[in-house]
């Protein structure tokens, strides 16, 4: 990388892209998101990927990344720089502070990966498969970035795009001053924010966006890991690039998340479906197809340079006992509100609604006496220990409006293991030329964001910054993030603003000295590093014993040939006696492959991150698995085909893990 040079402040940067498998255990793995325990993994639409991108100005650099996660935990966050720091070469450029992770917010991929009990009991667990699976991702798709540096040009482009998602909590959002209402349009952030990257050889590297709106088009009754609408828009931009997403260096367009914790896709579509095509499920092919066109608007006709120098700040901050200056008080240890239990009445209503969103200390419905008892009804004694700390009167009236119903921030599944919650939050802002980006480790509603932007925007207008984006759930997770008027009313986000009344001020505090520190070129104390929960948590969930087969039959054996030919646009069905997918991930691989007779050989043109494909894994008794796999042909050329699939099975004998492949009969499309 020595010869490789950029123009400090200029408009010349250092640009690298790298993409990497991230799919996790595809059976049996509560899905994260909509909180449905019955919600379970059973096979793949398509593939989860890390999408990351490198950025310098000779002197600096900067690493984004966007994965396609329900959250980006803090114990990934953590793991990640760990390996970074153990690779010599990667280490001299980039660590903690210089890296932000951000997640999508897809509701259809596996979880069981954050270490804290309040978001793993769902899953039964911390599931350390799919964890190790996404640090391990995420960390080669930065290793790829980094490896694919170039000079080049980054193009800045931004435009309104109308009728892909609605506010979910008006109430809470029309309780903001009117006055502040007024400066905008409407009642969610409409603007798509892109970045163009292009290598000074005309090579296009990749494209990364920011567009606020919920990736949970897909509904709880889907159990195929999916990207939903962000996942599919950036599989359709990379397609139209020629991405290859087996090769260490391709296109990558990431559409990332922004200020979208009160913005659903699912107004005016009703309640989202389980179904995975747009003929079946108008939300996800709404979000999907009006995100993908306006980023290849925006894409093509992106003319305006960044230019500037590359900086940064991070900090770890304790938000159990930060003052806030403006508010003269400090936050709180975490805490979900009874609300919390409500959730969103639009798209991801709780499946265990022990209270009405708009809770408050002051409602009818409220007393301890009904928090504790509608906990105990849920969870039986799990919370009898914890319920004290919402007696403690400081606790209380620190939360204002909120009536806490989990005291996350003070009870723990023991004594003296972790809070349920994390307590101490990464607070970064990345500079490049004259574009802001703030990472904010919380689901953001639409007027937070405006808020914060306006706060970093402000600080950093005296360097040449005029743009700034809000990267949602980035580096940890703290539930949601609301203004204090929304918080008020405690609806679903503001139940879910977990360090009281002022966190939104004390994230506005903390953001602009970050800033003001990237100005005057001061150094920002690291603060308070959290503990490393992962060596203290429990995993219930089902484990691969054994794989078993009909005695007559092979791992691979065709249960269900296709049919001899079938009409374009006919769904092909097939399936197998197979293994359990967790027995391998098939990480940079795919357990599916449809093969078209292409001058005598056989030429794989479709996989299982394909989504006119699908994988579906069922247990069939005690140890079979059945594997049926699924192709739409509505997009395939005239030919003759056939479909193979590949797995691994386990041993019941000696627990030794062996592949297998199966092939169908060929047929043709007409």
């Amino acid at each position: 990388m020595s010869g490789v040079t950029a123009q400090s402040g200029g408009n010349v940067f250092l640009i690298g892209s790298g993409i990497y498998d991230i799919t996790g255990p595809a059976g049996e793995i509560t899905m994260m998101g909509f909180a449905v325990s019955e919600q379970k993994t059973a096979g793949i639409h398509m593939r989860l990927r890390s999408r990351a991108f490198v950025i310098g100005d000779g002197t600096r650099r900067v690493v984004f990344v966007s994965a396609d996660l329900g959250q980006l935990f803090q114990s990934v966050k953590l793991k990640v720089s760990e390996k970074i720091a153990a690779n010599a070469e990667l280490a001299q450029y980039y660590n903690t502070k210089n890296v932000l992770l951000s997640a999508t917010h897809t509701h259809s991929g596996p979880g069981g990966y954050s270490g804290y009990f309040l978001y793993d009991a769902t899953v039964n667990g911390f599931v350390k498969q799919n964890f190790d699976a996404i640090v391990e991702g995420i960390y080669q798709s930065i290793l790829r970035a980094h490896n694919n540096v170039k000079p080049g040009r980054i193009l800045v482009n931004e435009g309104t795009l109308e009728g892909v998602g609605g506010n979910r909590a008006v109430e809470a959002y029309n309780n903001n001053p009117a006055a502040e209402r007024a400066r905008y349009e409407g009642i969610t952030d409409k603007t798509m924010t892109l970045l163009k990257l292009v290598g000074l050889d005309g090579e296009e590297i990749g494209m990364v966006n920011w567009y606020a709106v919920h990736p949970d088009s897909i509904g709880p009754g889907n159990k195929l890991i999916s990207g939903d609408n962000k996942g599919w828009a950036s599989y359709l931009f990379e397609k139209d690039k020629g991405a290859d997403y087996l090769a260490s260096k391709t296109f990558v367009a990431a559409f990332a998340q922004s200020n979208a914790g009160d913005v659903t896709p699912n107004i005016g579509f009703g309640q989202a479906p389980p179904d995975l095509t747009f003929e079946k499920n108008k939300s996800l092919e709404n979000a999907t197809l009006k995100q993908y066109n306006k980023a290849k608007e925006l894409y093509n006709g992106a003319t305006r340079e960044l230019t500037g120098s590359v900086d940064f700040r991070h900090e770890w901050v304790d938000m159990r006992t930060l003052y806030v200056a403006s508010a003269g008080t400090t936050t709180c240890a975490a805490g979900m509100g009874a609300s919390f239990s409500a959730g969103s009445p639009y798209d991801n209503p709780s499946p265990s609604p022990l209270f009405p969103n708009g809770t408050t200390v002051d409602s009818v419905q409220w007393s301890e006496g009904a928090g504790k008892a509608a906990l105990f009804q849920l969870l039986g004694g799990v919370f009898a220990f914890a319920w004290p700390a919402t007696s403690d009167a400081a606790y209380k009236q620190c939360h204002a409006e909120k009536p806490v119903l989990i005291p996350t921030g003070v009870a723990g599944l023991n004594i003296n293991g972790p809070t349920m919650t994390p307590q101490i939050m990464p607070l970064q802002v990345l500079k490049i030329g004259n574009l802001a980006i703030v990472a904010v480790p919380t689901e953001v509603t639409t007027m937070a964001g405006r808020r914060l932007e306006d706060t970093v925007k402000t600080e950093l207008a005296s360097v040449g910054v005029d743009t700034a984006v809000i990267a949602g759930l980035s580096n940890s997770y703290a539930s949601y993030l609301a203004t204090r008027e929304e918080y008020a009313l405690q609806w679903y986000e503001g139940a879910c603003t977990q360090f009281g009344p002022n966190e939104l001020a004390a994230f506005q505090q903390e953001y602009a000295r970050l800033s003001r520190a990237i100005v005057s070129g001061a150094d920002v104390a690291a603060g308070p590093t959290p503990e490393d929960v992962t060596d203290q948590t429990v995993d219930l969930t089902p484990k691969v014993v054994l794989d078993d087969k009909p005695l007559d039959k092979d791992f691979g054996s065709v249960i269900t040939q296709p049919a001899a030919s079938y009409a374009r646009g006919s769904l092909v069905t097939v399936q197998y006696w197979g293994g359990h997918p967790n027995n391998n991930l098939q990480t940079q691989g795919s357990f599916l492959a449809v093969e078209k007779l292409v001058n005598g050989a056989w030429v794989a043109i479709a996989w299982d991150w394909d989504p006119e494909t699908t994988y579906r894994w069922e247990r069939s008794g005690i140890s079979y698995s059945k594997i049926t796999i699924t192709w739409d042909t509505k997009n395939a050329a005239a030919g003759t085909y056939r479909i193979r699939h590949k797995g691994h099975w386990k041993s019941g004998w000696t627990g030794q893990i062996s592949p297998y492949e199966g092939v169908s009969a060929s047929f043709t499309v007409l």
